[in-house]
């Protein structure tokens, strides 16, 4: 199969276009050929294509920045004699001055399927200015990792953030090209905006589901996103990072476990399963000790909890719902402890007036779920499940594969 950035150095036809015109690149780590050469690298040496300017999302171009909330600062490309430009600096949506560097803006970012995932929004924010300033953006479209499956609560009107660019489920089943043609059409937004599509991309194809293992090297788009089995986790265990709970970073399987110092895991795992057994299917859950070596609970012995989804064994592609079994897990704590600190209260994204677990959300929908000792699984999956149902029957009309 073939990116949309292989598509594009490969038929000569696909750059006519961009003859005589200032372009300009929106990537990161993982923006790579099938050869793993870098795109701005990969562009500079096909003879025609004129680069100008080049773009840094969060964590930055060459995505160095480790922790969110870490900026990155705007600098010149050493190779290329290029300015590089932050969009996670002084600036999340690109300047004036910044949209003046070119003509077309190709986007080439390796998204993991998630809604909080920034890259998304900063999709958002180009296509917007890009509006205003008779600017063309390409998407050279890559694969959804995870796949096609719809999960979550879709953010609610008013829970916009740089976490939540619109009203999409957690976890949205689109590639980042298809997501482009939703903003284009929902904003209304007056762009001319196209997408080289990916080449024999089959969304559910074994054993990758989405990625296709084997075929094509998996490099992190961002520093805690190392294996295609984080990917798949991701859009439940990201919400542990609106918690006091470990989410691993400091280990070499961030965003695949979750613990802490005082976790009693055995009774956690044995109260998940008495009250939603059918949130727990589709993967394997191993207690096992962990200590970070950065981040939260840093240097203490912590009980926790592996997702594990690598092999056929233990992953169900259908079954696994990452977001029902972390909220089962939150849920199943706060019964065994009722006052537990479970909630952490900081700027989550520069958001400081709501608490990290809503922002991440989208709304506090699940946070009072997990608080109400009334409220019973079958409660969040009604909600939830209609909003999964809305969402499947929207996207139909932006789906390119």
């Amino acid at each position: 199969m073939k990116f949309g950035i292989d598509r594009l150095l490969e038929e000569p036809q696909l750059r006519k276009p961009l003859a005589g015109r200032r372009v300009a690149l929106l990537a990161h780590p993982a923006s790579v050929t099938r050869n793993l050469v870098h795109s701005m690298d990969a562009l500079a040496a096909s003879g025609d294509v004129r680069l100008t300017a080049a773009f840094g999302p969060q964590h930055g171009l060459r995505g160095d920045k480790q922790y969110n909330m870490m900026e990155s600062a705007d600098f010149t490309d050493p190779v290329h004699g290029i300015p590089v430009f932050s969009l996670y600096g002084e600036v999340r949506r690109p300047t004036e001055r910044m949209m003046d560097s070119f003509d077309v803006l190709l986007v080439d970012l390796q998204d993991v399927g998630c809604r909080i995932y920034t890259f998304v929004t900063t999709l958002r924010y180009v296509l917007e200015e890009a509006a205003k300033r008779r600017k063309t953006v390409w998407v050279l479209d890559r694969p959804n990792p995870v796949g096609r499956p719809v999960e979550g609560l879709s953010l609610r009107p008013g829970c916009e953030s740089f976490v939540g660019p619109g009203p999409i489920p957690m976890r949205h089943g689109l590639t980042l090209g298809e997501l482009a043609r939703w903003f284009v059409s929902t904003l209304r937004l007056d762009v001319d905006c196209q997408v080289i599509a990916l080449d024999g991309w089959e969304p559910h194809a074994t054993p990758g589901y989405g990625w296709p293992l084997g075929r094509r090297t998996w490099v992190n788009p961002s520093p805690n996103a190392p294996t295609l089995w984080m990917a798949r986790c991701y859009p439940g265990t990201v919400m542990i990072e609106g918690t006091t709970l470990s989410e691993g970073r400091g280990t070499t399987r961030p965003l695949e476990l979750f613990g802490a110092p005082d976790l009693d895991t055995s009774a956690l795992l044995l109260t998940m399963r008495e009250l939603a057994p059918a949130w727990m299917r589709g993967c394997r859950l191993r207690p096992f000790w962990f200590e970070p070596t950065f981040y939260k609970h840093v240097g203490k012995l912590c009980a926790g909890v592996q997702i594990h989804v690598e092999d056929s064994i233990y992953y169900d592609h259908d079954a696994f719902r990452p977001w029902r079994l972390m909220a089962l897990a939150f849920k199943a704590l706060r019964r065994l402890a009722p006052e537990y600190p479970l909630w952490r209260d900081f700027a989550y994204e520069y958001e400081r007036d709501r608490l990290a677990i809503d922002v991440i959300n989208g709304s506090d929908l699940l946070r009072r779920w997990v608080d109400d000792p009334a409220a019973a699984p079958g409660d969040l999956d009604a909600l939830a499940a209609k909003d999964e149902a809305a969402w499947s029957a929207e996207r139909q009309a932006y789906l390119l594969y």
